[in-house]
C-alpha cells in the first residue's frame, strides 16, 4: 500500500470509527488495517488513535493529519482532474459556505449565473452565521465578512459594509433624530446580538476615539431579519450590517442615523484554503465571483 492510500485507509477508520469498516473499502482484513496503522504510528513516532473495547477517538496528533490529510488528498485529486483536461470542460463539486442573509440575497443569485454557464459542475452552498473550519468541514470557499485572523488561509476582497443605525421615519417622527451617539440614551432599541455582533454599540466621535454605547433595549433578538422587521415596524433603533438593509434604505423604509458617528468598514473577503493545486473549476467561481460580487452586493445608499 503506498503513502497516499495509506492516507485514505487512515482517514476511512477516522470517519467510519472502525478498522473493519474501513479494511472492507480497501480490501483488507481488520488485522491487516491494524498493522498498516500500527506501522503508521510507529513511522511517525506517535499516537494517531486512542482504542477502547467500544470507540475509536483521536489523539491530537491524529486529530492534525487527518485535517492535513485531507486538504492533502483533495490537492492530488484535485492536480489530476486538471491533468486529465478539466479545464477544458469544467466538471465537479464545489462547496460553499456564506453568512445567513448575504447568501441568500447575494451568492445564492451568484451561484446559479455560475451554474447556469457550466452545466457539469455541482455546487453545495451552506448558509450559516458561524466561522466554519475550511479544513476540516472541506470547504472550497467561503464568505466571511470580517478581517482574516487565520494565516493558512487566502483572501481575496470583494468589497466592504458598515455597522450602521437605522430607524423608521415613524419612529424618527414620534420620538426625533439622535444627533450624538449619547442621544441613544433617550431612545428604544431593538438588539441584534449573535457571534459576530457585539451587544453594546460602538461609534467613534469626532477625534476618531471609539466611543461605547449601551442602550436602552426594548426587545433583543439573536436574527438580524427579525430586528429589521421590529425596526421597520417603528419599535426602536436597530443596529445591523449595511448590506442588510440596503433594500428598505432603497426605498425608505428605513432611515440611516449617526453616518459621521461610524466605526471603519469591515472587509467582505472570499476565503480560501490555498492557492496551491486549486482545481480549475474552484479557480473559476473565484474568480467568477470576484468580478460579480462588488457590482451587485456593495451599491448601498
Amino acid at each position: 500500500m503506498d503513502r497516499l492510500d495509506e492516507l485514505r485507509l487512515f482517514l476511512a477508520i477516522v470517519d467510519s470509527g472502525q478498522f473493519a469498516a474501513a479494511g472492507r473499502k480497501f480490501a483488507r482484513s481488520p488485522s491487516s488495517t491494524t498493522r498498516i496503522v500500527a506501522e503508521l504510528e510507529r513511522r511517525l513516532g506517535t499516537r494517531l488513535l486512542q482504542r477502547t473495547t467500544r470507540k475509536l477517538s483521536l489523539t491530537d496528533s491524529g486529530a492534525r493529519l487527518a485535517a492535513q490529510a485531507r486538504r492533502l488528498l483533495a490537492d492530488y485529486d484535485d492536480a489530476i482532474d486538471g491533468a486529465i483536461g478539466e479545464a477544458a470542460s469544467l466538471r465537479g463539486n464545489i462547496k460553499l459556505s456564506a453568512p445567513t442573509l448575504f447568501g441568500s440575497r447575494h451568492v445564492a443569485p451568484l451561484v446559479r449565473g455560475f451554474l447556469e454557464r457550466h452545466p457539469d459542475i455541482t455546487l453545495q452552498l451552506t448558509l450559516e452565521d458561524r466561522l466554519v473550519d475550511l479544513i476540516d468541514e472541506r470547504i472550497d470557499i467561503a464568505l466571511r465578512i470580517g478581517h482574516l485572523t487565520d494565516s493558512s488561509l487566502r483572501a481575496r476582497r470583494v468589497g466592504e459594509v458598515r455597522r450602521i443605525v437605522v430607524a423608521s421615519p415613524d419612529y424618527l417622527k414620534r420620538h426625533g433624530r439622535p444627533r450624538r451617539p449619547d442621544d441613544l440614551a433617550q431612545h428604544h432599541a431593538v438588539t441584534f446580538v449573535n457571534q459576530a455582533s457585539p451587544a453594546a454599540w460602538l461609534f467613534q466621535n469626532k477625534q476618531g476615539a471609539p466611543q461605547k454605547i449601551k442602550v436602552s433595549s426594548r426587545m433583543e433578538v439573536n436574527r438580524a431579519e427579525t430586528a429589521i422587521g421590529l425596526t421597520r415596524d417603528g419599535m426602536g433603533l436597530t443596529r445591523v450590517l449595511s448590506y442588510q438593509v440596503a433594500d428598505e434604505l432603497a426605498v425608505g423604509s428605513l432611515v440611516r442615523v449617526l453616518r459621521e458617528y461610524e466605526v471603519a468598514p469591515i472587509p467582505v473577503q472570499l476565503i480560501y484554503p490555498s492557492a496551491r493545486l486549486m482545481a480549475p473549476r474552484i479557480r473559476s467561481f473565484l474568480d467568477f465571483a470576484a468580478g460579480e460580487l462588488p457590482q451587485t452586493a456593495f451599491n448601498h445608499p
